[in-house]
């Protein structure tokens, strides 16, 4: 490392924060000169857990979980809520007395953290148990172990004096222990039911029913999130990877033929969108599926409902003969469907076409995927014909053009006198912007699809050879490489004191100016999009349909958004909303602060394009070849104009003029 970049490190080491988070545990450290650290179990965004000996029991190996909670976050309101969780835990399990449940021996603080001392259990959790599988999970097991939860969540349910709902049922909250048996973990937002209360909007989407998304919590949500894991179980379908709510549409026997009717019609229940419409607690569930086992079950004759939003047929509902249900109502399709979710999809005609017409259009000799950069009066653009164009920017005539050795999917970066781009040639290239000259190239092993960020006189881009980089902007020598264990094509972004990217792998990951990790994230899939900062939070992205929320500090989850298809559009905030395309075809606004969906546009394509707003109208492509133009607030169409190609570039605005590419070769400039 440079002396220069040592400097820069330590100046920026002044956090708005005080505090920083504090790395993980080590084996050999002892917490209140009795629990010795042996390994991590797990870790999260707010906590870890690790394996400890009780050492005032020298003579025999005595082994407990601790589990650490921090409350470094920079938001007030995040560190009262993760301080609240732990005392809830704390509390609620000190007076269970449930052999599924595990026992608390102790609980302390230090710092800024808090430690929960609890009972080892030995064994797996369901979650990795389906990692290790190639098949579902057979009815037989599935019925044993959900007959065990209902037992557990039973005693729960019938608490005294107050009931206790669990609110986050799901594999890998579940252990199967080396008896076989069941054991449930993570009482971390399990609350004391009180009927009619509203709480906070908790859980983990795709387990978790609607209604908690309101902050409503009862028995009956847990009975949706033991549906949900039996529906995971049964099918390998993880439910977080699919559409909100969507369970109509994956019929466990589509997936799974040796699972009974008479079974997927009590998942079918479990999981009805009205609370009111399933097994009222666990042990009405228990009932159903000790019917199943003893082979006394009956299929209700198909009782067919039609909504008057989705005009479905709703499944057919199940129940032991002894109780009868009412018939189930369909859920919707869309969360869109419920005022209490996302509000409807603009569908307003399109504006008139004609009204717009560009300034110039310059044609390349291939397509023109990444987003151009403008300086002085130029414009610079990458395309798949190998060149960095610098077009003037008045009437896109040529200035010049510099080849590499293979197709530029890269944007340009300008930094002082030059541009930085990347290649699939497995090159990061830095050009002078004045007369198109090579200043210098730093060869990868892999192929550069991550666009530059050039600060305090570094580079700093990812390569396919799964490391991010950061290099010398005057002469190209390597500062230092980052391993991100999979390829990195989102752009990295560069704040005072860290660097944010995310990975193929489905990580985020959050640097120092030297490459210390300070936290990092994980999705469900891969993560192209490039993150972007607001409101002390990162948002980001991801294949796995859905947007993150992060904290910027410690990179826990403050909220998820979901669309009905992958993302490779980046994230824009501007006047509290977060804008982001899907290749659902959609644009999406979301509330900065809550994830609340404000509205969505749909196009006639996916939307990979990166949206740009300017004056409060948001600017973006698509691929059914349009670029548009909406009102940012409402979601209103104000124009759209028709390329020739699929429209993956996205926006960049300079003096009341935009440039986007097209598929179809063309460099546009549409004056706003």
């Amino acid at each position: 490392m440079s002396s220069t970049t040592r400097q820069l490190a330590t100046r920026r080491k002044k956090q708005k924060n005080a505090g920083g988070r504090r790395a993980q545990l080590q084996p050999g450290d002892t917490l209140q000169d009795r629990y010795k650290v042996m390994g991590t179990l797990g870790v999260g965004g707010f906590s870890s857990v690790y394996q400890a000996r009780d050492m005032r029991f020298p003579n025999v190996t005595r082994l407990c979980a601790i589990k650490e909670m921090i409350h470094i976050s920079a938001n007030s309101e995040t560190r009262a809520l993760a301080r609240r969780s732990f005392e809830t835990e704390a509390s609620i399990l000190a007076t269970l007395e449930h052999p599924a449940v595990p026992d608390v021996f102790d609980y302390f603080f230090e710092s800024e953290r808090s430690y929960l001392v609890m009972e080892f259990i030995r064994g797996k959790d369901l979650e990795h148990t389906l990692e290790e599988r190639t098949s579902p999970v057979s009815q037989d097991e599935v019925l044993d172990w959900m007959l065990q939860i209902c037992e557990v969540l039973f005693y729960l349910h019938s608490h005294q004096p107050q009931p206790i709902v669990f609110r986050d049922l799901k594999p890998s909250n579940i252990m199967l222990d080396q008896h076989g048996n069941i054991r449930l973990i993570d009482f971390g937002i399990a609350k004391v039911f009180q009927g009619g209360a509203k709480g906070t909007m908790i859980g983990t989407e795709g387990y978790s029913p609607p209604e908690q998304y309101r902050g409503e919590s009862s028995p009956a949500g847990d009975v949706y999130a033991l549906g949900a894991t039996m529906h995971h179980l049964l099918t390998m379908k993880d439910p977080r990877l699919e559409a909100p709510f969507s369970w109509h549409e994956r019929k466990v026997r589509d997936y799974n033929n040796s699972v009974s009717p008479e079974l997927e019609a009590v998942i079918n229940r479990s999981l009805s969108y009205k609370a009111t419409d399933r097994y009222k607690d666990a042990a009405a569930l228990r009932e159903a599926l000790q019917a199943i086992r003893a082979g006394t079950a009956q299929l209700k004759p198909p009782s067919v409902f039609i909504s008057s939003e989705t005009q479905t047929a709703s499944p057919a509902s199940y129940a032991p003969s002894s109780t009868p249900p009412s018939p189930v109502v369909a859920p919707s399709a869309s969360p869109a469907a419920s005022p209490n979710f996302a509000p409807p999809t603009v569908t307003q005609q399109p504006a008139d076409e004609g009204n717009v017409a560009p300034l110039w259009i310059f044609k390349c000799e291939d397509e023109i995927r990444s987003k151009p950069a403008v300086a002085d009066k130029t414009v610079y653009v990458g395309a798949y014909d190998n060149n960095l164009y610098a077009l003037n920017i008045q009437d896109g005539s040529f200035r010049w053009k510099y080849p590499a050795t293979d197709g530029i999917g890269s944007a340009p970066f300008v930094y002082k006198n030059d541009v930085f781009i990347g290649s699939t040639d497995n090159k990061l290239y830095s050009i002078n912007r004045h007369t198109g000259r090579l200043q210098w190239r730093f060869e990868t092993q892999g192929s550069v699809y991550s666009s530059p960020r050039a600060e305090y006189d570094h580079v700093f881009f990812g390569s396919d050879d799964e490391h991010l980089y950061a290099v010398n902007a005057q002469n190209g020598r390597e500062l230092w490489k980052s391993a991100a264990h999979s390829p990195v094509r989102s752009t990295p972004l560069v704040t005072e004191e860290c660097v944010f990217f995310g990975t193929e792998g489905g990580y985020v990951y959050s640097l120092d100016l030297r490459s210390k990790l300070r936290w990092q994230f994980q999705a469900k899939r891969a993560i192209t999009s490039s993150p972007t900062a607001a409101e002390d939070m990162l948002f980001v992205g991801s294949l796995d349909a859905t947007v993150y929320a992060l904290d910027i500090n410690s990179g826990w989850a403050v909220w998820r958004a979901r669309t009905t298809r992958p993302i490779i559009s980046s994230p824009v905030v501007d006047n509290g909303i977060v804008f982001i395309g899907s290749s659902d075809n959609r644009m999406y606004a979301f509330d900065v602060f809550s994830g609340r969906q404000i509205w969505s546009y749909e196009t006639g394509g996916q939307v990979a394009s990166s949206p740009t707003v300017y004056n409060n109208v948001v600017y973006f492509g698509s691929t059914d070849g349009y670029i548009y133009s909406l009102d940012a607030k409402k979601g209103r169409l104000r124009w759209r104009y028709k390329t020739g190609g699929y429209v993956i570039s996205s926006p960049t605005i300079d003096k009341d003029v935009l440039y986007i590419g097209s598929s179809d070769h063309h460099l546009y400039a549409i004056s706003l």
